[in-house]
């Protein structure tokens, strides 16, 4: 299993901000749309550990997988979305709206990869 390092959000500020919550315990979930997942940053798998790193690619945080699933955008339970450590559920559809509509486009129907972590190591 290939090691892989990527950053949380799309900006330093919402960097930050996830790697806090990661870093304080009340993220232990994160999800991406299907469509961005590529050879150089595969679907994540359970058991494989990688590296978050800071905006400025300074690795961060060590974290494995436990769980995957694949879900449609509107099929996200709210458990999953608590587990994101973002707010309540309505707090976490609107921020993913706006962050998917940001990146790429948003549908309800869009297939997300929903994985669950735990925290491994702080780096940074």
């Amino acid at each position: 299993m290939t090691q892989v390092s990527f950053k949380f959000g799309d900006s330093r500020e919402l960097c930050d901000q996830l790697l806090a919550l990661v870093r304080s315990g009340a993220k232990t979930a994160t999800c991406g749309a299907l469509r961005d997942f590529d050879d150089a940053e595969p679907v994540p798998q359970v058991g494989r550990r990688d590296v978050a790193l800071d905006w400025d690619g300074n690795p961060a945080l060590i974290i494995e997988t436990t769980e995957v699933t694949l879900r449609r955008f509107c099929d996200v339970p709210e458990d999953f979305a608590l587990a994101e450590g973002e707010g309540d559920f309505d707090d976490w559809r609107q921020g993913h709206i706006a962050y998917f509509s940001r990146n790429g486009g948003y549908d309800p129907d869009m297939v997300l990869v929903c994985e669950r972590f735990r925290l491994v190591e702080v780096l940074a």
